[in-house]
C-alpha cells in the first residue's frame, strides 16, 4: 500500500495544472502526491489527435501555469507540439508522472478517512483525489437501427486518421455531429471524397463576430448550472456555437456545410430518413463527442438522480475528498488551469483540517500525566 496525501488521476491539462499548484503549496511530487496517467506518453488527449490538426489550427489552446508555450511551428501536428510541451513541463517542475497506469476504481478505504485508489500498478491510500480523466477515452456512439447491417465503415472522431485514409478518398461519406470536430472533418474530407453529407440532430448555430471574455463567462455559466443541478454536463462548445471563420464561410457557400436532419436508420448501403428518402454511403463518421471518464468513481456513489455529479466549485458534493477538474465548465484549457488552482486550494484546506483533527485525537488519547501525592 502506497500512502500519499493526494492522488491526481490524469496528466492532461487539468491534471498537470493541479500537480503544479500542489507543488507550489509545498507538497512534494512522488512523496506527498502522485500523478497517475494511463496514456503511454505525455500530451494527454492531444497525443491522439489526427495529423492534419496542426498547431496553427488549434482553437483556444492556453498555456499551462508557470510555463508558456513559445516558438511552436504552426504547421506541425498539434499532437507533436503539445506532447513535447507537456513533456518539457513535467520535467521542468519534476512532477514525476507515473505512466502507463490504469486506475480501476476509487472507493472509501474504511480507515483514517482515506480513499483507496486501485490501479494496474498497485493500490494507493490518499486523503484526497483530484480526478482529471477528461473525456477522450469514452467516445459517444449513438445507437440507431440498422447499424449492424451497414456494409460500409463506421468510425468515430476518436479513431479519425485524417482525410487521406482509404475510408474517405473517393468515397461517399456521411459525417454525423454538430460540433467543431464535425465541421473540421467535413472541410478536409470534402477535398478527397466522392461526395459528403452532413447530418445533425439539431440545426447548427454559427457564431459570427468576436467572442470575448464576457461571452465566455456567460457560456461557461450555462454549463456550470447543469453541474450544480447534478445533470450530465454539456460541452462549452454546445452553448457557444460554431465560430464563423473565413474557411467555414467558404465551406457554407460551396455547399459542404449544408446541414441535413438526422436519419432514422442505417441501411446496408447508406442512410434512410423517416420519410423513406435515402442517401448512399460508404463511410459514416460519427463526430458525436465524448462523455466524462468517471466509471472508476462509481464505488463512491457520487452521481445524482439526474445522472451527473453535483459539484461545488470542483468539489463533489457527496464526497468532499474528491475533486473533478476538466469536467463540465472546466473542460477547456483555460478552465482546466483555473480548476486545478481551485481544487488545490480546497484540498489544502482539507489536509489542514485533517491534520488538526488528528492532532486533537492524539492529544485526547494521550495518557494523563502522573500526579505526585505528598
Amino acid at each position: 500500500m502506497n500512502n500519499v496525501a493526494v492522488v491526481v488521476v490524469g496528466a492532461g491539462q487539468a491534471g498537470l495544472s493541479s500537480a503544479y499548484h500542489l507543488r507550489r503549496v509545498g507538497l512534494e511530487p512522488g512523496v506527498d502526491f502522485v500523478v497517475l496517467d494511463h496514456s503511454p506518453a505525455p500530451g494527454g488527449a492531444w497525443q491522439f489527435r489526427w495529423p492534419t490538426l496542426t498547431y496553427g489550427r488549434v482553437h483556444g489552446m492556453h498555456a499551462l501555469p508557470g510555463m508558456e508555450l513559445t516558438g511552436a511551428d504552426p504547421e506541425r501536428p498539434s499532437s507533436a507540439v503539445i506532447g513535447e510541451y507537456f513533456a518539457a513541463y513535467e520535467r521542468a517542475f519534476e512532477l514525476r508522472v507515473r505512466r502507463p497506469v490504469d486506475v480501476h476504481e476509487i472507493r472509501d478505504a474504511g480507515w483514517g478517512g482515506r480513499l483507496l485508489v486501485r490501479t494496474s500498478e498497485g493500490d494507493w491510500a490518499a486523503q484526497a483525489v483530484i480526478n482529471a480523466t477528461g473525456t477522450w477515452d469514452r467516445p459517444f456512439w449513438p445507437r440507431v437501427p440498422g447499424q449492424e447491417d451497414f456494409r460500409g465503415r463506421q468510425l468515430h472522431t476518436a479513431q479519425y486518421p485524417g482525410p487521406d485514409a482509404d475510408a474517405f478518398v473517393g468515397k461517399r461519406v456521411v459525417v454525423v455531429g454538430g460540433g467543431t470536430s464535425a465541421v473540421q472533418h467535413l472541410m478536409e474530407i470534402a477535398e478527397v471524397a466522392r461526395e459528403t453529407l452532413w447530418v445533425t440532430r439539431r440545426p447548427p448555430v454559427f457564431r459570427d463576430g468576436p467572442f470575448g471574455e464576457e461571452e465566455g463567462r456567460a457560456a461557461v455559466s450555462l454549463v456550470e448550472e447543469r453541474v450544480r443541478e447534478g445533470l450530465p454536463p454539456r460541452s462549452v462548445v454546445s452553448v457557444t456555437g460554431l465560430p464563423m471563420t473565413e474557411a467555414v464561410r467558404r465551406a457554407r457557400e460551396s455547399g459542404v456545410l449544408e446541414r441535413h436532419p438526422m436519419f432514422a436508420r442505417l441501411t446496408a448501403d447508406g442512410v434512410e430518413w423517416a420519410d423513406g428518402s435515402r442517401a448512399p454511403a460508404d463511410t459514416v463518421l460519427w463526430a458525436t463527442g465524448f462523455r466524462p471518464v468517471i466509471d472508476h468513481l462509481a464505488p463512491l456513489r457520487l452521481r445524482e438522480p439526474g445522472g451527473g455529479i453535483r459539484l461545488e466549485g470542483t468539489r463533489a458534493v457527496r464526497d468532499p475528498r474528491v475533486h473533478l477538474v476538466g469536467y463540465g465548465p472546466s473542460a477547456s484549457t483555460i478552465g482546466a488551469n483555473r480548476a486545478g488552482r481551485s481544487a488545490v486550494r480546497d484540498v489544502r484546506a482539507l489536509l489542514a483540517a485533517s491534520a488538526e483533527q488528528e492532532a486533537a485525537e492524539q492529544e485526547a488519547a494521550a495518557p494523563a500525566p502522573a500526579v505526585s501525592v505528598t
